[in-house]
């Protein structure tokens, strides 16, 4: 554009002129609606323009390339009245350090954000919240830039800064109030992609405070805390996958084995990509059907694990952008794998650049101090009863489905969720309306949530960390329960793991620790769980909890994983597990992949875990017994459930057409030759399918090589039964022949 100049400026009016409270309230950024004053607007006698430029050591308005300019008034605010009939479209040019730049300016612009957005988030149900919210590079009345949206109803002003007014809230961009809604709204021309900012808001007090935007869908790399605007280029190549899940029948009637990963450190310094390069072929390989990320969302401290969330909408930063975390997923499904992710709407942090007190009061957390401060992990609760708070947690478990085609979503500590007293004494909380301990509202936030993501995302299942026995955790919630697909068995892992710690000679006494699980078993769809947080804080890797010599640890290990696969409920096995890693994990060097090196002398002891591993999960793929009823108290009968003296398990696993399996579990150190068990009397002969002993998994090679028939001695209450070998610290399978 030719720009014609004038080397006069406009003459200051009275109608150029601010009202006093008017302008204190914009300079001290507590206005609410500085549409109303910066821009341009009809006065007597013209058309008064106003702009707000801190620093600039000039302000002109170019219409139809002619250049005039407006009065510096003070205070970073110039204003001038052209004689004109209606408003133009017209440029701000201002001047910098002697250097000229135009732009459009953002206070000629209508709201960008529209009346039904506003009505939902209001609402409190706008499902797809991260759409209206946060940072959105767009088109504006045919001008490219980013609406910037915030939800901050306390507040008595928002301003838009960032890098490009060096982080001077005073020198930000103020935004307007929607009204009642408590959304504030500036859409910024000319920006885009790659912008850091953040909000600058006025609270209640006067006072300010820098926030990072609640729904940013990228950050920067942690310790540095901005928001980053962003738009997604990402072209899926998963849409096979994504049709075949929207299809897939209830994932308690299917194979389910897990691979819990911690992605910083299961290869650390590698990026999202570059873990798309070898994870999706690492878990294909070993036939796990899901991969299970620990916290992706973003977190300012590493050493939380991902559990002390800031970022709700966005991936973290350490690893790569939303874009390179959509690739990773993308390979897995690629590669046949399901992905699941740890997602912690039970507590945030109080770091004051985020949630905390976002507008200058409770906001995200609940306003009696009681109720909002986590007495264990000194956070803060989410107030489940307020609905813009409900909402942006159920929109962000869409989101999460939705935009990364996350298929299903671990919920983090759902008891503390669940009772009011959860690590509170008398006196330090407040029953509920019916004289209860429970968290009417959290319990309604849940269901929710569980309703509106499968509701919306047909194959996905939420899977709930519930360590009580409230009743219900998988019910739906059109029955009145909580309305999640699966839950952690806390209660099976803590007791089988209590039960093979101890030695061989004193597993007799605590036999029960190991059979208990199944008078329980049917009273949800359950995850039987290895999971971090029981290789950590001196609780030692599996193996090293086992007792004995280090073949009796990796006989033991070997036979609970056998015992476990077989076991009613689907699998979860925490990252280098898999191959008997012995040091505890550390989220600073992650797995000891050393231990796999051929160059590693006991590398063969480590090498048989993780085949065992392999085949386990290809056996468990192709064995309807063992999954397909899963939740049906006739797929399974105990042969063997009182053997304490011969620590000896046994059990029947049915699938749909009855045809069994059969499993044993010894764990004593000693062979057991004809060991006698009551069987089905319609099977003529079983084979060993599976055994943990097996030489290339590092037992004794102690098997059952031949077809086994049986014989008319009645066992176990049954006509038939079949004599067995059973190995040393072992678990066999055995199929009819």
């Amino acid at each position: 554009m030719t720009v014609r100049t004038t080397s006069a400026s406009v003459r200051p009016t009275a109608a150029a002129s601010l009202d006093a409270t008017d302008r204190g309230r914009l300079l001290s950024g507590a206005h609410h609606d500085p549409h109303a004053l910066l821009g341009a607007h009809p006065v007597p006698g013209g058309v008064v323009f106003r702009a707000l430029r801190p620093y600039a050591q000039a302000v002109a308005v170019v219409v139809d390339g002619m250049r005039t300019r407006l009065d510096d008034v003070g205070d970073g605010l110039f204003s001038g009245v052209l004689p004109l009939d209606a408003i133009p479209e017209y440029t701000l040019s201002v001047t910098y350090d002697g250097t000229d730049f135009e732009a459009q300016d953002p206070y000629r612009f209508l709201p960008a954000l529209g009346e039904v957005d506003l009505h939902l988030i209001g609402e409190g149900r706008h499902e797809e919240l991260w759409k209206a919210l946060g940072a959105h590079p767009m088109a504006h009345e045919g001008v490219l830039g980013t609406r910037f949206t915030v939800w901050a109803p306390n507040a008595r002003g928002v301003r838009v800064c960032g890098d490009f007014c060096h982080w001077d809230g005073s020198t930000g961009f103020p935004m307007r109030s929607l009204g009642s809604s408590g959304v504030w709204e500036l859409f910024l021309p000319g920006f885009g992609e790659g912008t850091l900012y953040k909000f600058d808001i006025t609270r209640p007090d006067g006072t300010h405070t820098l926030r990072a935007d609640p729904m940013a869908r990228r950050t920067e790399v942690p310790p540095a805390t901005a928001s980053i605007v962003t738009e997604s280029s990402y072209a899926w190549g998963d849409a096979g996958w994504m049709a075949e899940q929207a299809a897939r029948t209830a994932v308690h009637e299917a194979p389910f084995s897990v691979y819990e990963v911690h992605l910083p450190s299961w290869r650390p310094g590698w990026t999202y990509r570059q873990l798309a390069d070898e994870l999706p072929s690492y878990v294909r390989d070993l036939g796990f059907t899901h991969v299970q990320f620990m916290p992706v969302a973003e977190h300012p401290f590493g050493g939380s694990w991902g559990y002390q969330v800031t970022g709700f909408y966005a991936p973290t930063a350490r690893l790569g952008t939303p874009d390179d975390f959509k690739y990773l997923v993308d390979a897995l499904h690629r590669a046949g794998i399901g992905v699941l992710m740890d997602w912690v709407p039970a507590h945030f942090p109080r770091d004051d650049w985020a949630l905390a007190e976002f507008d200058g009061r409770p906001l995200y957390e609940h306003e009696d101090p009681q109720r909002a401060a986590h007495p264990d992990w000194g956070t803060l609760e989410f107030d489940y009863g307020r609905r813009e708070v409900r909402n942006f947690l159920v929109a962000n478990a869409v989101y999460w489905c939705e935009e990364f085609h996350i298929d299903g979503l671990r919920v983090d500590a759902v008891a503390s969720m669940l009772y009011l007293d959860y690590s509170r004494e008398p006196g330090q909380w407040s029953p509920n309306e019916h004289g209860g301990r429970e968290n009417l509202d959290a319990v309604a936030f849940l269901q929710e949530m569980n309703a509106t993501v499968y509701r919306r995302n047909p194959g996905v299942v939420t899977i709930a960390e519930e360590s009580t026995a409230w009743d219900g955790v998988t019910r739906a919630t059109s029955d009145g329960g909580l309305g999640f697909g699966l839950k952690w068995n806390m209660g099976w892992m803590h007791d089988s793991l209590e039960y093979v710690q101890r030695e061989p000679v004193h597993r007799q006494y605590h036999h029960h620790e190991m059979t208990f699980s199944m008078v329980y078993a049917y009273s949800e769809n359950y995850v039987l769980p290895i999971s971090h947080d029981e290789v950590v804080h001196g609780k030692r890797s599996l193996v090293s909890k086992m007792p004995g010599d280090w073949w009796q640890q990796r006989a033991t290990t070997r036979a609970y994983l056998g015992f476990m696969w077989a076991h009613p409920g689907k699998q979860l096995l925490f990252m280098g597990q898999e191959f008997a890693q012995g040091a505890e994990w550390s989220e600073a060097h992650g797995p000891d992949w050393w231990l796999l090196d051929p160059a590693y002398p006991a590398e063969p002891d480590h090498r048989g875990i993780r085949d065992l591993v392999r085949d386990l999960n290809t056996a468990y793929r192709h064995t309807p017994a063992l999954w397909q009823r899963d939740t049906d108290p006739a797929g399974f009968t105990w042969i063997a459930g009182d053997a304490a003296e011969d620590n000896v398990f046994a059990f029947l696993r049915h699938d749909a057409d009855g045809t069994p399996l059969l499993a044993v579990s010894h764990f004593s150190p000693v062979v057991r030759h004809g060991y006698r068990l009551g069987v089905p009397e319609d099977i003529p002969a079983w084979h060993e399918s599976l055994n943990t002993d097996t030489a290339r998994y590092g037992g004794s090679d102690t098997l059952n090589p031949h077809p086994v028939k049986p014989e008319p001695h009645p066992s176990h209450g049954r006509p038939t039964s079949i004599q067995l070998t059973l190995p040393p610290l072992a678990t066999i399978w055995l199929r009819p022949a």
